[in-house]
């Protein structure tokens, strides 16, 4: 499995603290059953601004000290890029990274509020031929309340990364009844664990497994967790499944603040 999520390079962001702690949540990942990491550490303008050829260098120690231990697993250089208007420069100007030097890039919204230019962002990324890919849309709030975003953005060309956490409530009841609603509309192209700590995600990977397996069935399993990660890695075409518009029924609606005409409440 590849994991195409991921806050493992020490002091980078608000994930791995210390280099011990990124080797420790290396070896998580892999008795988790992930062979394949893509390390993608904050890149938030004002915030966190490790540039590409300082995170080539960790990049480049880390998989040196791994290959001594005998790891034959792989480690890929990414960024998750808060959205700005500023992403093709950032780009361009090597200060945050696409997926492994490909046309994927991986990116992320404020949690609580919908960004008035978000679209203008989408559509900027596609006129470079860059392949928007949205990190956990079932966390952010305002998703939560107006799921019909959701399937417009993938209409619009944009791919979908969900967290392993999600369906098993990591991040609450609604994440949860959201991810679980786009499980089973092909909403979904990629799965990462998102993972900041040890002794967290990876310890509950099988369970996550387990409980996707039974939405979507072991195809499009393999789909989200290998197939799907590969082709990005190789900058080569994802052909997604059709998908379809997101429909809660009345309990759903109250659970996640919706009224009957699917609008904030």
């Amino acid at each position: 499995m590849i994991d195409f999520h991921t806050h493992i390079l020490p002091n980078i962001d608000d994930g791995s603290r210390s280099i011990e702690e990124t080797f420790n949540l290396i070896e998580e990942a892999r008795k988790a059953g992930f062979d394949q990491i893509v390390l993608t550490p904050h890149y938030m303008e004002g915030y966190y601004e490790t540039d590409v050829a300082e995170r080539e260098v960790w990049l480049d120690a880390i998989s040196k000290n791994l290959f001594i231990k005998n790891f034959d697993g792989k480690l890929y250089l990414g960024n998750e890029i808060y959205m700005s208007d500023h992403i093709i420069n950032l780009l361009e100007n090597a200060k945050a990274s696409t997926i492994n030097n490909t046309s994927y890039v991986l990116f992320e919204l404020p949690l609580n509020a919908e960004p008035l230019n978000l679209y203008d962002v989408i559509y900027q990324m596609l006129q470079y031929k860059i392949v928007p890919v949205l990190a956990h849309p079932e966390r952010y709030s305002f998703m939560q309340k107006e799921p019909e975003l959701i399937y417009d953005l993938v209409q619009k060309g944009v791919l979908l990364q969900s967290n392993y956490g999600s369906i098993i409530g990591q991040y609450g009841n609604k994440a949860k009844s959201l991810v679980k609603k786009m499980f089973e509309n092909n909403l979904v192209h990629f799965l990462g664990s998102d993972v900041h700590r040890q002794g967290t995600i990876y310890t509950k990977i099988p369970e996550c497994l387990m409980e996707i397996k039974n939405i979507i069935g072991e195809e499009y399993l393999d789909e989200l967790t290998t197939k799907n990660p590969a082709l990005a890695l190789a900058n080569k075409r994802i052909d997604i499944r059709t998908p379809s518009k997101i429909e809660f029924g009345i309990k759903d609606k109250v659970l996640m603040n919706i009224n009957f005409f699917g609008k904030k409440e």
